[in-house]
Parts: C-alpha cells; structure tokens; sequence
C-alpha cells in the first residue's frame, strides 16, 4: 500500500520543448534539448574553444565573400525534432541563403536544421555520442556535417551516414577551399 501511494505521489514531468529551452537561456549555460530531455554537458578546455574559433572565423570570411549566408557560432540552437523536441547547438553552422526565413535570421532558434553541422570533438566526448548527433543533423535535413578531431587532426567530412571522408594535413576542405592543416596550425 505504501508503495502505491509513494507512486502516487510522484508525478511524470512532461518532455520540455524548445520554447522551454529558449526561456532557460538567461542561465547562461549552454545546453541541448535531446527528446525533450537536458542532457549533462560539460564545458569543453581552451584548445577546444580555440579550433571552434578559429574554423567558425575562417568559414565565415569564406561565405561572407561569396556571400552565400550566414555562420553561427556554437550558441545558435537548430530544432531538430518536434514533439518531443530536440534542439542541437553544433560547435559551427552554416544556412545558405535560399534556406534563410522570409523575415530574417531568427531570435529564437532556427526552426530547421542547418545546411552545414561542425562539430568538434572534445576529449570527453564519446564516439557513439557524436555518431547520434551526426545522425540527428542528417535525419533533420543537413546536407553536410564536419567532425573534427583534433587529437588526430582530421576532419571527417560526412556527405550522408555512410559517406564520409577522414581528411588531414595535406588535404584541403571541398569547397570552402581551405587546407586542414590552417584549423589546426
């Protein structure tokens, strides 16, 4: 009998949806929504930030000069999934302008998925973890996702899940015309 009431009294918190998320971000932390869920995420080291930095900065002089729409940064959220909602924040994103909204860049999150997904791999990040956002960001319509790996210092250029190409060094991204060798040097 206790152990019904105890079930009772324990109420099931309904999924949060991207509106929730968005009224969160006064907290300043940065966080995803994963089927309505928050999962734990911890802050990534300096070397990390440094490769976002620096590949969000050449990516973005690249597609400012042949002004083909806009880079974000790391804390630009792209809803992936209604109902339950997923809202992803890649380390780099890119919307081409045809995909650009009629009323312009969003407040709020992007309400589809980017047409390019980085993301950069910290040390903490496990290989399967990565593996479901790269299939999240297909699944939702990205056309390209760049995984980066610093520790072997290469990129992995997903054309769809099993399309994938490891680049390095002596290699140069397609496209967007920059060596490898220049996000890692």
């Amino acid at each position: 009998m206790a152990s019904s009431t105890r079930q009772s009294q324990q109420t099931q918190q309904a999924p949060l949806t991207a509106d929730d998320l968005f009224a969160l971000s006064d907290t300043h932390e940065k966080c995803e929504l994963v089927k309505g869920e928050l999962p734990r995420m911890v802050l990534a080291g300096g070397e990390h930030g440094k490769f976002i930095a620096r590949l969000s900065r050449l990516l973005d002089e690249y597609v400012e000069a042949q002004n083909l729409g806009v880079v974000c940064g790391a804390q630009a959220g792209y809803v992936l999934q209604k109902d339950p909602d997923t809202v992803r924040a890649p380390d780099a994103s890119f919307v081409a302008t045809a995909h650009l909204p009629p009323a312009g860049i969003p407040k709020d999150y992007w309400p589809f998925a980017p047409d390019l997904a980085v993301e950069v791999v910290a040390p903490a990040d496990p290989f399967e973890a990565m593996q479901t956002k790269v299939a999240e960001y297909f699944s939702a319509g990205t056309r390209l996702v760049w995984v980066v790996e610093p520790a072997t210092r290469t990129i992995s250029v997903y054309r769809s899940l099993h399309d994938v190409q490891a680049l390095g060094d002596t290699d140069e991204l397609d496209g967007f015309r920059c060596p490898v060798k220049r996000v890692f040097d």
